[in-house]
């Protein structure tokens, strides 16, 4: 007890025995004697680190009152009880989502349908929208707007001739009305909403046979309005891709928020200070300490990484390079790739907006927000994280279109920020007060080099996910792993993830959803389903809450052991019934 020695693995073995067939919260009503036990810090403090294998220089979570304390959440209010299977769906549910009041959730599936659940005790179907008579596919992802009005779905849309792209329908919740259908394309930009009425969408222009554009449009959720002096679209980014990349899953930001964190994951503090160096590029290729500690010495994103040509226009470099190539300088010989790509690049020198100042000296009570997405420089997987500023005045569609504010010179928007992944990005998720980024990836093997965009690397089976602090934009946790994927490059498919509070969760390919805990980096749970998990989904006001959509056709509702006692308690106890009917009819 108190200071002691340090108890004995056998000692420890037997209590873990008690507990995996005892009730803990039950335990102080068993004997007198385990009360005393059940509140020695020391006791509790090492049965936490050995139990859970955590490195004894992780500290307690900063919000626990107690070691015991710390025991009784990780083991009482993980939602890792299946409580119901919802089997509505008749094809792959590829995509769950909750209202901001947690009283609504909506799931799109592989059948082309989007339904909207209301979250009660027992979840009940509300609503289902058939979207096949709009020339949909299946319907892939949705989202609430701020205040729960609306709600954007984002689809497939088979076009003339069969070919794909995407499109974006906005529901009314009053009614559940369509209201608009903005095209989106690639369909794996998703969309998301800006504000309460405005939402995102993209759309590729393609330049070259691996050289694209890359728009980014605001539309108004209203497109009815008919008034010649009100925009219901404005463009807000031209970004120029190379290499196949496009840009895909675009998320919005909220920098407004970064300063009242939920969780701080750096265990130090030292998000507090301010770094006076910044690095625009981080590249998780790489495991040595040293060299990530070397500040970059390339000030710009990585789309626009190119060589110092002592400061030759971009118009004299392209002719330079013709010349070379017909008078055979060029040397080894470019292929027709390599040719497009280096065209490309001379040609955006001299014709790309600037990027923002630096995101990091930004003011923390701004009103401005980041745009992130997946892109990338080298293949046409996704394998790095762009981030663009959108400032206030860019959040309405009111205002100058088709890019009227900028000159004539200006033709792309570069990137105000890059991360680099090292591998195949298949999901992204924000943290509820939007100061973190996780990133689910399967990485590439280490020094890699690729010479063809069209044939990327191999991928791991694991899935690394990573975590970014979007104040300091650096990897504040190691890769948390437990899940796999086994699809290759071609058939890679996003799996959604989401964080709560104290708790982040994710699909996976190998029939289970996971659990981790935000604070300690440890995988709490497995949820176990028949087929590939897609999506997971906390309810934002009730974490002991998690639903999972799987290829299985179903939607599983997992509920914490604690909320399981409670919903237990509060159902009538048919004996306390039948004896005061009996008492009835005595009297």
């Amino acid at each position: 007890a108190g200071g002691g020695p340090l108890l004995p693995d056998s000692v420890l073995y037997e209590i873990f025995l008690y507990l995996d067939h005892v009730d803990v919260l039950s335990v102080g009503l068993v004997c007198q004697q385990w009360h005393a036990v059940a509140r020695d810090e020391f006791l509790w403090k090492e049965l936490f680190y050995r139990y859970y294998r955590i490195s004894r220089e992780v500290p307690r979570h900063p919000a626990a009152v107690s070691w015991y304390d710390e025991f009784q959440r990780l083991y009482d209010t993980i939602p890792c009880v299946e409580v119901q299977a919802l089997k509505e769906h008749n094809d792959q549910v590829l995509h769950l989502s909750f209202s901001h009041s947690g009283c609504l959730f909506a799931s799109c599936s592989k059948d082309c349908t989007v339904k909207i659940w209301s979250n009660e005790l027992d979840i009940s179907l509300q609503h289902s929208s058939n979207m096949r008579p709009y020339n949909w596919s299946y319907t892939q992802f949705s989202q609430f707007n701020s205040d729960d009005s609306l709600l954007l779905v984002s689809g497939v849309f088979v076009g003339p001739h069969n070919s794909s792209s995407g499109e974006i329908a906005v529901i009314s919740m009053e009614n559940f009305t369509l209201l608009s259908r903005v095209r989106n394309k690639p369909y794996d930009v998703f969309g998301c909403w800006l504000n309460e009425t405005n939402l995102i969408s993209g759309n590729l222009h393609r330049i070259g046979r691996i050289t694209s554009c890359s728009v980014l449009w605001l539309n108004n959720a209203f497109q009815g309005i008919e008034s010649e002096n009100v925009n219901v679209v404005k463009r807000l980014f031209k970004i120029q891709n190379l290499n196949a990349s496009t840009i895909r899953t675009v998320m919005v930001a909220d920098c407004s928020r970064y300063d009242s964190p939920d969780l701080l994951l750096d265990y130090e503090e030292q998000l507090a200070a301010s770094s006076t160096s910044t690095c625009p590029v981080f590249d998780l290729g790489s495991d040595s300490e040293e060299e990530e500690a070397k500040p970059k010495q390339t000030p710009e994103p990585a789309v626009q990484e190119l060589p110092d040509d002592g400061g030759v226009r971009a118009e004299d470099g392209l002719q330079q390079l013709f010349d070379d190539i017909m008078e055979g300088r060029v040397r080894p010989a470019m292929t027709e790739t390599e040719l497009e790509t280096k065209v490309a690049e001379l040609f955006v020198r001299n014709r790309t907006k600037p990027p923002e100042l630096n995101l990091l000296s930004m003011d923390s009570n701004s009103k401005t927000k980041y745009l992130i997405f997946t892109t990338g420089c080298l293949t046409y997987s996704p394998h790095q994280i762009g981030i663009k500023r959108i400032l206030p005045h860019q959040m309405t569609t009111a205002g100058p279109v088709l890019g009227e504010e900028r000159r004539s010179d200006e033709f792309f928007d570069s990137l105000d920020h890059v991360i680099d992944i090292h591998g195949h990005i298949i999901g992204m998720g924000l943290s509820p007060d939007h100061r973190y980024l996780y990133v689910n990836s399967r990485a590439w093997p280490r020094d890699c080099i690729i010479s063809d965009p069209m044939q990327p690397p191999p991928i791991a089976e694991e899935i690394d996910l990573h975590v970014f602090d979007l104040k300091t934009m650096k990897e504040v946790k190691r890769a948390l792993r437990a899940h796999r994927a086994y699809t290759p490059n071609e058939e890679c498919f996003f799996i959604f993830l989401d964080v709560s509070r104290d708790f982040v969760a994710s699909g996976a390919e190998d029939r289970h959803g996971y659990i981790w805990d935000r604070h300690y980096n440890i995988c709490l749970a497995k949820l176990q389903h028949d087929n590939v998990v897609n999506s997971v989904a906390f309810s934002p006001v009730e974490q002991e809450l998690l639903l999972t959509a799987s290829d299985d056709t179903t939607i599983k509702v997992w509920r914490s052991p604690r909320a399981v006692r409670i919903q237990q308690a509060r159902k009538p106890r048919p004996r306390k019934l039948l004896f005061s009917w009996l008492m009835n009819q005595k009297s």
